[in-house]
C-alpha cells in the first residue's frame, strides 16, 4: 500500500477551471466551492461518509446554467479518483451500500473495475431542486464513472421527495467507494484481480 493515495486534478476549458484534491484516507475534511450549491452540498456527502478528504473549486459558465461546471466537475473528479487509485493495488474492489432518509432508499453497489459503465434508475419527479435541474445528476455520474473507470449501478428502492433520493444516492456511493477503495489486509500486496490489472484506459 502506497503511504499516500492521494491526487490533484487541473482542468481548464473555454467553460470551466477546475481544481480538484482528493485523499483516499482523510477523515472527511472539505473544502468545495463549484458555483453550484446543491453540488456543493452532494460533494460535502462523498467527503464526510466516504471520509475522503475533499477539495475542489470550480469557476464556470454558471450565468448560462450549470450543465457545464456539474459536468466537468464529475470529469475532474472522476480523474482524482483513478490517479489516486493507481494500479489499485490492495483494494477490496467491490463496494455496496443502501442509503435511507426519510421515506427515500437508494442502494448503490460498484466494481474499480477499470470498465466504465453506469445503469442509473432515478425516479426524480421535480425538475429541479433549487435552483440545480435534476437531470444533471445523472450527467454527473456519467463523467465521473467515464473517467475513473468505475462499474456503478444506482438503483431507487422507494422514494417520492426528490431532494432525499438525490441525497441518499450520493450518500449511499460514498460508503460504496469508501468500502470498495478501503485496503484488503489479506491481499494488500496484490491486485484483486485475476487478470492482474485493474487500471483505467
Amino acid at each position: 500500500m502506497s503511504p499516500l493515495r492521494q491526487s490533484e486534478i487541473k482542468r481548464k476549458t473555454n467553460e470551466t477551471d477546475i481544481s480538484v484534491f482528493i485523499n483516499l484516507d482523510g477523515n472527511g475534511i472539505s473544502e468545495i466551492d463549484t458555483g453550484v450549491p446543491f453540488l456543493d452540498h452532494m460533494l460535502h456527502q462523498i467527503s464526510s461518509h466516504g471520509l475522503f478528504d475533499l477539495k475542489i473549486k470550480a469557476i464556470g459558465d454558471t450565468h448560462i446554467d450549470d450543465h457545464h461546471t456539474n459536468e466537468d466537475v464529475g470529469i475532474a473528479l472522476g480523474k482524482a479518483l483513478s490517479k489516486a487509485l493507481g494500479e489499485r493495488k490492495g483494494i477490496s474492489r467491490f463496494g455496496h451500500f443502501f442509503a435511507p432518509l426519510d421515506e427515500a432508499l437508494v442502494q448503490v453497489t460498484l466494481d474499480c473495475s477499470g470498465r466504465p459503465h453506469l445503469s442509473y434508475d432515478l425516479q426524480l419527479k421535480a425538475p429541479r431542486i433549487g435552483n440545480y435541474d435534476t437531470e444533471l445528476v445523472k450527467e454527473f455520474f456519467i463523467a465521473l464513472v467515464n473517467n475513473s473507470g468505475i462499474t456503478l449501478h444506482i438503483n431507487q428502492i422507494c422514494g417520492s421527495n426528490s431532494h432525499h433520493i438525490v441525497e441518499a444516492c450520493f450518500k449511499a456511493f460514498s460508503r460504496a467507494m469508501r468500502m470498495a477503495t478501503e485496503i484488503d489486509p489479506r491481499r494488500s500486496d496484490s491486485i484483486p484481480s485475476s487478470k492482474g490489472m485493474l487500471e483505467n484506459q
